[in-house]
């Protein structure tokens, strides 16, 4: 077998690399860098939204259906899920004007006190943000004053969202459960 020179070994890696890159920018890769301008992406902003969520876990207009209960012995509904579709309104009265439902599922998620996983989109019927939405993945300890949950995402005029929520309890009735909680929500978006 005939021994390759020098200049054709170097000759024949840099056509190998010419190949392979060829190859990867004519949609052999799975990735690629964008400019943002295509998607239609312009100024990042800054919004807030105060929003009433209303769960209603009793009576005939459930908006909070529990689909797994709780272990007997627990004091915390330690195991508990329970599927939403609450609806978000503009003030604390659930007759106030509504401007979408928080849809998703939250879970007792801590043995020590309760804790909720909360797994929700906020999904606006109303005005500019009609059909857009806003995703929201957290621990919300209940008891707690305010608490804060991120802002994982979105679709529609929130695409690339991401910020965070500050909950507040307005309402709580222990006999029904139910209760009215204030969500000032932060959200950066384009």
């Amino acid at each position: 077998m005939a021994k390759l020179s020098e200049n054709t070994l170097a000759a024949h890696f840099i056509f190998t690399i010419f190949i392979v890159s060829a190859l990867a920018e004519n949609g052999s890769s799975f990735a690629r860098t964008m400019d943002k301008k295509v998607l239609g992406m312009k100024k990042e902003k800054l919004s807030h939204f105060r929003l009433y969520w209303h769960d209603i876990v009793g009576g005939k207009n459930a908006t909070a259906v529990p689909v797994v209960f709780p272990s007997r012995n627990s004091t915390t509904a330690f195991g508990m899920i329970s599927v939403i579709d609450d609806p978000l309104t503009m003030r604390p009265e659930l007759s106030s004007k509504m401007v979408g439902r928080a849809q998703g599922f939250y879970s007792a998620a801590s043995q020590q006190e309760v804790g909720l996983l909360m797994a929700m989109n906020f999904a606006f019927m109303e005005g500019k943000y009609n059909g857009s939405t806003i995703t929201i993945l957290g621990r919300n300890t209940v008891f707690s004053k305010a608490r804060e949950m991120p802002v994982i995402g979105g679709s529609g005029l929130f695409r690339f969202a991401r910020g965070y929520v500050e909950a507040r309890t307005h309402l709580f009735d222990p006999a029904t459960g139910d209760a009215v909680v204030q969500y000032d929500c932060y959200v950066m978006h384009y």
